[in-house]
């Protein structure tokens, strides 16, 4: 049939057939997503094109997404750990372009193809589509494709053997670092104090300022056998049972400052009512609870909030952003009305609204066409850099005005995971043209190169941050993992601990070591 010839058609049989023979788990081995770039190699050998927008629609959505979902971590991470990051990033991208320069002086090869390989190795769709955009040459999609089968498995199989090589005791560390983790994200409790201490009777909670001086909460007050949701001008009296939520140091400072903690209960008054609230509403999104004025409107009070499986103990200053879990206490005639305002609503989270993409994709575009010059040397961000950049930017805004810049999780990774098909569809029926004749010129010698590219720069890495960082290997193997851009080393790393650390260090890494990626890509195509 006719149809079968079809472009369009043979594009969504690729898209298809890769992500089918991506799935195939070989001794736990897999291709995933990057199945459909051989696939499309295979296909473009024997004549598959595509038109070239498919390749920048698909290179535009990929790297807009991934700019939004990494803004918050990127900038974040320079406040915590940002120093030791940006330094183990710089050490496995910097060290991998030293070698790939290297091996180009060496060995004469054309330097499109070597950065291909370089970025093969080091797994990095956005630095191959950089140097697409700096190079109209076919080579660095061939080198990337030699390059990146060791640069999955050779990553996954250096996390897997760190430990044992360095003589680590899994078990240990991970105690360790639970220990640690539990000082950093402390477990929050409820308790009930009786009011005893003369310091704090006939006083105002305005006046004991308890939240800034403990850290803990008061939800409730129970005076002459009424409960009431606190407030700033609730007065304490000798007997008052108070409800506090806090950290166990927190609770501890609430007892010497209030009085005796008591098994008593306050009961919960049939006016009052407490709930769990899904926060969906976009006009509540990066606004503070001081801004909210929750008790002025509704006499209601926010006891606690749950953000990526971490509960956190609310202050004034505590920026909402959509997805929070709160627990709210307010009068039952008020509940419905503070619902609507923070929206409850699972629907909305899965909502997307087009304007703001195209609108961060745009200036991405523009932003991308300035150009620096710096000696005889002139420097531009690309459609690729200019686009990453701002999506970083618009990532860590959240909202401008009525604006949303961010995406739920569920419709980032749908735009992301069509980017990323059509932009490797693309690039593989492109380079399917060329590779048999490259692979007779070349041979084993490119898939070597690859290797030292992949190994030395995460040997260079693990050695500096054990012994000048002392990083738990948890954390290393997550931020290897991240300045490698490799998401299947992750999950190894995973594998090897029941903790979150290891995605935490990735998701902190990898959007430093990706900028770096594509800064080391244009130094090289220069």
């Amino acid at each position: 049939m006719e149809v079968f010839s079809h472009d369009y058609f043979l594009l969504f049989a690729v898209i298809a057939l890769g992500y089918f023979i991506g799935q195939i788990k070989i001794f736990g081995f897999s291709l995933d997503v990057s199945a459909v770039m051989f696939v499309a190699m295979v296909f473009g050998n024997y004549g598959f094109t595509t038109p070239p927008l498919i390749q920048t629609i698909g290179l535009l959505f990929f790297i807009y997404t991934v700019g939004i979902q990494a803004g918050p971590g990127f900038f974040d991470s320079f406040r915590a750990n940002g120093q030791k990051y940006t330094v183990l990033a710089f050490l496995i991208v910097f060290s991998g372009a030293i070698l790939t320069w290297g091996f180009t002086w060496l060995f004469d090869y054309d330097k499109n193809l070597t950065i291909g390989i370089f970025t093969g190795a080091l797994t990095s769709t956005p630095g191959l589509a950089t140097v697409i955009q700096e190079s109209t040459s076919s080579l660095a999609s061939i080198g990337y494709t030699i390059a990146y089968p060791f640069g999955v498995i050779g990553v996954i199989l250096f996390i897997r053997l760190s430990p044992w090589l360095l003589r680590i005791n899994l078990k240990k560390e991970s105690e360790g670092l639970k220990q640690r983790m539990a000082e950093e994200y402390p477990e929050i409790h409820c308790r009930h104090f009786i009011v005893q201490n003369e310091g704090v009777i006939k006083k105002s909670l305005r006046e004991l300022n308890i939240r800034s001086i403990t850290g803990a909460v008061i939800s409730r007050v129970l005076h002459d056998g009424e409960a009431i949701t606190a407030n700033p001008e609730t007065i304490l009296h000798v007997g008052d049972l108070i409800r506090a939520v806090g950290t166990e140091d927190a609770l501890s400072h609430m007892e010497n400052i209030i009085g005796p903690i008591t098994t008593e209960e306050i009961k919960l008054s049939k006016e009052f009512d407490v709930r769990s609230i899904l926060v969906t509403n976009k006009m509540v999104h990066n606004k503070s609870l001081g801004e909210l004025n929750l008790f002025s409107e509704f006499h209601a009070n926010v006891t606690r909030v749950r953000r990526s499986g971490i509960d956190i103990t609310p202050t004034p200053a505590f920026r909402l952003k959509l997805g929070d879990k709160i627990i709210v206490a307010a009068r039952k005639q008020d509940m419905e009305n503070i619902v609507k305002l923070f929206g409850n609503n699972d629907q909305k989270l899965s909502d997307t609204d087009i304007m703001p993409i195209a609108l961060g994709i745009l200036a991405g575009i523009v932003l991308g066409q300035f150009t620096v010059m710096f000696g005889d040397y002139q420097f531009s961000l690309g459609l690729t850099g200019g686009v990453l950049v701002i999506a970083l930017l618009l990532g860590r805004t959240g909202r401008t005005g009525p604006i949303i810049w961010t995406l739920s999780a569920p419709a980032n990774q749908l735009l992301r995971q069509l980017g990323l098909a059509l932009f490797l569809a693309a690039v593989g029926a492109s380079a399917g043209k060329n590779i048999i004749s490259v692979a007779q010129e070349y041979g084993i010698q490119l898939v070597i190169v690859g290797s030292v590219i992949t190994i030395v720069p995460m040997i260079l890495t693990i050695i500096i941050a054990r012994l000048i960082y002392k990083t738990n290997i948890f954390e290393l193997l997550g931020a290897v993992a991240g300045g490698m851009t490799s998401t299947p080393g992750l999950a190894a790393a995973d594998a090897m601990t029941d903790n979150n650390v290891p995605a935490i260090a990735y998701a902190t890494i990898y959007p430093i070591a990706m900028v770096f990626i594509i800064i080391a890509v244009k130094i090289l195509c220069m």
